[in-house]
């Protein structure tokens, strides 16, 4: 199964009430056909599940897609947990041009985010 790009751009805030392109992440994982998040897959590919976070203004930052018990996170620095920025039920969502994940992130506020392209 090969991995895949996933894009994720702000949805609807109060801060952007259109969204923006200018927020968000691309990350690497593998996907079922149906776009569902493969832990299998991820197991074999761990290493390769890479995360760059860009957000206008700010630095951008890579880091992984990691598991925590059951929760799964973007970590961008291993040994620091303030960093971690957990996905809401990750390994139930569909990642398809479309739909919406939210992710909490650094500061804590959990944020609505948009599957823009899957490559």
């Amino acid at each position: 199964m090969p991995l895949k790009t996933i894009r994720l751009e702000l949805a609807r805030t109060a801060d952007h009430p259109d969204g923006s392109a200018e927020h968000g992440y691309e990350f690497t994982a593998p996907l079922t056909e149906d776009g569902q998040f493969d832990p299998v897959e991820w197991r074999l590919h761990e290493q390769d599940c890479t995360v760059h976070r860009f957000w206008r203004g700010e630095d951008d930052q890579t880091g992984r897609l990691v598991q925590r018990g059951s929760v799964w996170l973007f970590d961008y620095e291993e040994d620091d947990t303030d960093d971690d920025e957990p996905i809401f039920r990750f390994d139930r969502h569909r990642f398809v041009p479309g739909d919406y994940v939210a992710v909490t992130e650094h500061d804590g506020v959990q944020r609505p985010f948009r599957v823009a392209w899957v490559r």
